[in-house]
């Protein structure tokens, strides 16, 4: 696996595909799981309420006020 600055895989600062994340989440034994998101390593977590195409990427929004 390719590394940056060896500390740390590059997927964590390059992201992951579509592809690679319906892998992952197939993964899962129970399907039915809410999914949420955190960007402080999991100390504040909130669903996403939508999937989106922004430009050349795909959003995971969270649509709480």
């Amino acid at each position: 696996m390719e590394t940056i600055d060896n500390s740390q895989p590059s997927w964590v600062t390059r992201g992951k595909t579509i592809r690679q994340l319906i892998k992952e989440l197939q993964s899962f034994e129970n399907q039915d799981l809410p999914v949420e998101i955190s960007i402080d390593g999991g100390e504040t977590r909130k669903p996403i309420s939508l999937v989106k195409k922004s430009g050349s990427v795909c959003l995971l929004v969270n649509s709480e006020i």
